[in-house]
């Protein structure tokens, strides 16, 4: 396994009685675009603000590049960048001159050239010298990347960086992750409310829910597991139930519910369901089917 960049242990954080992290625990790898997933209010953002030093974590310990937050916090900033909901510019200049001051604000300027060569990166190229005001805010997502890469850290943080975007901007903004891995060999933590999101673009992931760490892994693993649930749309679900019981013993029946029956199965057999069902005089007018995990986050969003 390639070296840690963040190691997150029993990390908790509360705001008077209310507390927003119970127990996060999770590893990034270097390389990873690892996606930090949850529903809207599962403490993503809380977790995130205390790996950046913003807030203090009661318990637990954030170690990032093998050295623990609390001891080399200087260090570790130095070597990280950061989108937090949205980045702020000044909107009266250009984002050429955005660049210019947020540089160097950041202790470690970077030349003019070097800035085009950003701007270039993050396509805004020959928008170098427009005024930030007249930007759409996909343009100014994609200045807030360019602002993270100016002192060239290692680690890239970005907090529901689609957020706001119309479907092109979202493309943009995954399209500029990945390459930030594959071109500039970036190590990337993506915060997300959106299980596709997170699909796309990543390739490790943790699911956090009220504060907890609820499960870690390979997305590939976690979204291609061999068993789906199936919704099955025919004209007599009891017949149903009794030919695929009888023909497919490892599937599991979940519930009939007049002409709807809802089961677990192996994705290789929905094909020779369906051929089977037909063949024993059932109708079938419709066929649904979802991998377990994406069925399972769902569930937490709903609760």
């Amino acid at each position: 396994m390639s070296d840690k960049i963040i190691e997150v242990k029993n990390l908790s954080k509360s705001f008077g009685d209310f507390e927003a992290v119970k127990d996060v625990s999770f590893t990034v790898y270097k390389g990873d675009v690892f996606g930090f997933l949850g529903p809207n209010g599962a403490g993503k953002s809380t977790t995130i603000r205390c790996m950046l030093s913003l807030i203090k974590a009661d318990r637990g310990t954030i170690n990032i590049f093998g050295q623990s937050l609390h001891e080399h916090r200087h260090d570790i900033l130095a070597r990280t960048g950061s989108i937090i909901e949205k980045p702020d510019f000044y909107k009266y200049l250009s984002a050429l001159t955005n660049l210019e001051i947020f540089s160097r604000i950041s202790g470690k300027p970077s030349t003019k050239k070097e800035i085009y060569a950003m701007l270039d990166f993050v396509g805004l190229s020959g928008r170098e010298k427009d005024k930030v005001g007249g930007f759409s805010h996909g343009m100014k997502q994609r200045l807030g990347i360019a602002q993270t890469l100016l002192h060239n850290p290692d680690l890239i943080i970005l907090d529901e960086p689609t957020t706001g975007l119309d479907p092109q901007g979202i493309i943009d903004i995954r399209n500029l992750i990945l390459q930030l891995r594959s071109e500039k060999n970036k190590t990337v933590l993506l915060s997300s409310h959106n299980l596709s999101e997170i699909e796309i673009i990543s390739n490790r992931m943790v699911i956090i829910n009220k504060g907890r760490s609820i499960v870690e892994g390979s997305v590939s693993e976690l979204l291609n597991s061999e068993e789906l649930i199936v919704t099955l749309e025919v004209d007599n679900a009891i017949s149903a139930q009794n030919i695929t019981t009888k023909h497919f013993p490892k599937a599991q029946i979940a519930s009939t519910e007049g002409q709807v029956l809802h089961l677990t199965i192996s994705k290789t057999d929905v094909a020779n369901l369906n051929k089977t069902l037909i063949e024993n005089g059932v109708s079938v007018s419709s066929i649904e089917s979802k991998r377990k995990l994406e069925d399972y986050f769902i569930k937490i969003i709903n609760n």
